[in-house]
C-alpha cells in the first residue's frame, strides 16, 4: 500500500511536469515553423517576418507581414509597430499599421492606421487614421482622420476630420472637419466646420461654419456661418451669418440672414436681406435693419427698413423706402398724423 508521502510526491512530479508542458507552449508560441523558406511560403507560429500564408494563435512583436495572415486572437500589445498587408483574419485581427482586407469575427482594431475594407462585428478603429471602406457593428471609429465608406450600427466617429460617406445608426460625429455625405440616426456634429450632405434625425450642428444640404429632425445650428439648404423640424439658427433657403418648423434666426427663410412661428435677426415669411412674427432687433420682403401677421422692425412688409399690425422705427401693406401700419419716425395708417404706409419725412 502506498503511503501519504509517495502520493504527494506523485502529485509534486505531476505538477511540475504541467508546468514543463505549459511553460514549453509558451516558448512554442514564440517560435514558428516556416516552409520551404523563412521568410516565405506557409508559416505556423509567430515569425515576424514573413511573405505568404501565415497561422498564429496572437501575433507579438512583428515586424511584417505580407499575404494571408490567419491569427486566432487579438495582437499583444508589444505588436504597436507592426505593418500588415493584404487580407488579415481572425477574431480580432490588429497590429500597428493595417493595409489591405480586414475581417474580425469581432473586430478589427490599427494602433497607427487602418486603409482598405475592414469589417467588425462588434466594431473597427484605429489610434490614427481610417481609409477605405469600413463597416462596424457596433461602431467605426478613429483616432485622427476618417476616410472613405464608414458605416457603424451605433456610431461613426474621428477625433480629427471626417471625409465620405459615413452611416451611423446613433450619429456621425468628427473633432474637426465633417465632409460628404453623412447620415446619423440621432444626430451629426462636428467641433469645427461641415460640408455636404447632412442629415440627423434630431439634430445637425457645428461649431463653426456649414456649407451645403442640412437636415436635422428637431434643429440645424452653427457656431459661426451657415450656406446653403437647411431645414430644422423646430429651428434653424446660427451665431453668425445664414446665407440660402433656411426652413424651420418654430423659427429662424441669425444676426445676419441673406436669401429666403421661412418659419412655422417666426424669423428674426438684426440684418436681414432678401425673402422672409414666418406664421406669426417678423422681428429685426434694435439697430437692425430689413432688406427685402417680409410676410407675417406682424413685422416689427426695430430698426430701418427698405422694401416691402405685408402683414396684419406692420411695424418700423425708420422706413428708407419702400412700403407697409397691411390693417394697421406704423413707422415711427413719420409725421404726427401719419405715423399710423390702415391699409398702406410709407415714409413721409423729408430729407
Amino acid at each position: 500500500m502506498k503511503t501519504s508521502k509517495e502520493r504527494i510526491s506523485r502529485v509534486g512530479k505531476a505538477a511540475v511536469a504541467v508546468m514543463t508542458i505549459l511553460l514549453g507552449s509558451q516558448a512554442l508560441l514564440a517560435q514558428s515553423f516556416n516552409f520551404p523558406a523563412k521568410t516565405w511560403g506557409i508559416s505556423f507560429g509567430n515569425s515576424r517576418e514573413f511573405t505568404g500564408l501565415r497561422f498564429n494563435f496572437r501575433d507579438s512583436q512583428v515586424i511584417r507581414l505580407r499575404g494571408v495572415n490567419i491569427t486566432l486572437w487579438q495582437p499583444h500589445k508589444d505588436n504597436q509597430d507592426a505593418i500588415v498587408e493584404g487580407l488579415s483574419l481572425g477574431v480580432i485581427p490588429g497590429g500597428g499599421t493595417l493595409r489591405g482586407i480586414q475581417l474580425g469575427l469581432l473586430g478589427a482594431g490599427s494602433e497607427k492606421s487602418l486603409t482598405g475594407l475592414s469589417i467588425g462585428l462588434l466594431g473597427v478603429g484605429s489610434g490614427g487614421d481610417v481609409k477605405g471602406i469600413s463597416i462596424g457593428g457596433f461602431g467605426v471609429g478613429a483616432g485622427d482622420n476618417l476616410t472613405g465608406i464608414n458605416i457603424g450600427g451605433f456610431g461613426v466617429g474621428s477625433g480629427g476630420g471626417v471625409k465620405g460617406l459615413n452611416i451611423g445608426g446613433f450619429g456621425v460625429g468628427a473633432g474637426e472637419n465633417l465632409t460628404g455625405i453623412n447620415i446619423g440616426g440621432f444626430g451629426v456634429g462636428a467641433g469645427e466646420s461641415i460640408t455636404g450632405l447632412n442629415i440627423g434625425g434630431l439634430a445637425v450642428g457645428t461649431g463653426k461654419d456649414m456649407k451645403g444640404l442640412n437636415i436635422g429632425g428637431i434643429a440645424v445650428g452653427a457656431g459661426n456661418n451657415m450656406s446653403g439648404i437647411s431645414i430644422g423640424g423646430i429651428a434653424v439658427g446660427t451665431g453668425e451669418k445664414l446665407t440660402g433657403l433656411a426652413v424651420g418648423g418654430l423659427a429662424v434666426g441669425a444676426p445676419e440672414i441673406n436669401g429666403l427663410s421661412i418659419g412655422g412661428l417666426a424669423v428674426g435677426g438684426k440684418e436681414l436681406k432678401g425673402a422672409f415669411f414666418a406664421g406669426a412674427v417678423f422681428h429685426v432687433v434694435e439697430d437692425g435693419r430689413l432688406n427685402g420682403l417680409a410676410v407675417s401677421p406682424f413685422n416689427y422692425i426695430k430698426g430701418r427698413q427698405t422694401g416691402l412688409t405685408i402683414g396684419i399690425v406692420n411695424y418700423a422705427w425708420k422706413l428708407e423706402r419702400g412700403v407697409q401693406i397691411g390693417l394697421v401700419n406704423i413707422i415711427r419716425d413719420n409725421p404726427p398724423g401719419l405715423r399710423i395708417l390702415p391699409v398702406f404706409n410709407t415714409s413721409f419725412v423729408k430729407e
